[in-house]
């Protein structure tokens, strides 16, 4: 009798020498399964590609997490600070009037004395839209958009002089402001003539205009209680795409109005989920059929050879050892099977992506997977085909060692 520390290494080695014997019928095996898997790593290959298309801009692009007030409302510093201390809530600053939001700007001794107006955005630390750029602050350090650098001609590092003007009780007044470029934002971050400025420097412009004292800049007015203040808006965004909606329902439910692009975000989402399922639907399906179509050409198999099983158990080969036989080579199937199926696939996904990357994919390729993806095909493959080959274990399991002794 082999020693049983010997016949696991033994039913390998048999499994392997059997399978390279019944070469034609292993290698049909292997075409039938790989015919099964390269469909199924095709279509989640296109749904992977296609939506991730979709939903890579909008997870990356923080114009989708942006919630605004359809409205003017009254927001004080305790509103801010319960809105700031919420885990849904990637970025929060207050903004004043629209009317008082805006500056004159120009580039002192410039040749041309060209003067542009901008709308200003107040922006602070972790302003999603201004990602790797040195963030507003204090009174001078400023973030221009891309149009309104363009119309100054500045970059980075420039000196610019903001231009305040108004009329108050009956008396004109016009200052200027020195500022310090320090970044030039991405196009997508603001379309318009804008300058990203700090909390400090919007409201410094907004007491300016209402005829209140500035300190920090020296300027005469009505001295004001900032601990009271309120603030009519707010710039928010939320930490990712799926806490939009959330976010939407508490503000409506204080009575805030606002708009989200929510709409766009649900029809991807509710795409992927739909294209999803189809896929499952699809790959149960022909697993299913697969492993019921593979597992009874095992059992057919085993009972072709029952005669040379029946020889093993008689030998002293033990039933949980034998079982052990057919599953090692549905495993040995299902890798080679896999193995093949992933080649062609990159030849599919080749052909695929050069006819309609263009049309489709806008620049980006339709079909592809990552590296996790065909792992996870691998592990589900073996274990599919594991389980269908059980059913050859079950019959092996059933031989009787005398049977090699009454067909002998």
């Amino acid at each position: 009798m082999p020693r049983t520390d010997t016949q696991a290494g033994l039913i390998l080695w048999l499994a392997w020498r059997d399978f390279v014997h019944e070469r034609v019928m292993s290698a049909c095996f292997v075409l039938a399964l790989s015919a099964v898997l390269l469909p199924l790593l095709v279509l989640f290959g296109l749904k992977f590609g296609i939506i991730g298309n979709l939903l890579v801009p909008l997870k990356e692009d923080a114009r989708y997490r942006q919630i605004l007030p359809a409205g003017s409302g009254s927001f004080d510093p305790s509103w801010f600070s319960a809105m700031a201390a919420r885990s849904d809530v990637a970025f929060i600053v207050p903004r004043t009037r629209a009317i008082a939001a805006t500056m004159r700007l120009r580039v002192p001794d410039s040749e041309t004395g060209r003067i542009i107006s901008v709308e200003l955005i107040p922006s602070a630390a972790g302003d999603p839209v201004l990602d790797g750029l040195s963030e507003p602050s204090g009174h001078g350090r400023v973030v221009l958009s891309l149009d309104a650098a363009e119309k100054l001609d500045v970059t980075a590092g420039s000196s610019i002089e903001g231009i305040l003007s108004r009329t108050w009780s009956g008396e004109q007044k016009t200052v200027l402001i020195p500022l310090e470029v320090t970044g030039v934002a991405a196009p997508a971050a603001f379309a318009r003539d804008g300058m990203f400025v700090s909390h400090d420097l919007l409201v410094a412009v907004e007491d300016f205009r209402d005829g209140r004292a500035v300190r920090a800049f020296g300027w005469d007015g009505v001295a004001v209680d900032d601990s009271v203040r309120s603030f009519p808006g707010f710039r928010l965004y939320a930490r990712t795409i799926e806490d939009v909606a959330g976010l939407r329902r508490g503000l409506m439910a204080q009575g805030i109005d606002v708009r989200t692009r929510l709409a766009d975000i649900e029809l991807v989402q509710s795409l992927d989920r739909n294209l999803s399922i189809v896929f499952w639907i699809i790959a149960i399906i022909a697993a299913v059929g697969y492993g019921l179509s593979f597992g009874s050409s095992v059992w057919a198999n085993i009972d072709r050879k029952r005669r040379e099983f029946s020889v093993l158990r008689l030998t002293g080969f033990r039933s949980r050892g034998i079982v052990w036989f057919p599953i090692l080579q549905a495993m040995l199937t299902g890798l080679l099977g896999w193995l093949v199926a992933s080649i062609v696939f990159f030849a599919v996904q080749a052909g695929l992506n050069a006819l309609f990357i263009e049309n489709i994919g806008g620049g980006q390729p339709v079909c592809r997977l990552l590296p996790l993806h065909f792992l996870i095909a691998l592990a589900i493959t073996l274990i599919a085909a594991s389980a269908a080959a059980t059913l050859g274990g079950v019959r092996l399991a059933q031989l009787e060692p005398s049977l090699a002794l009454r067909e002998g």
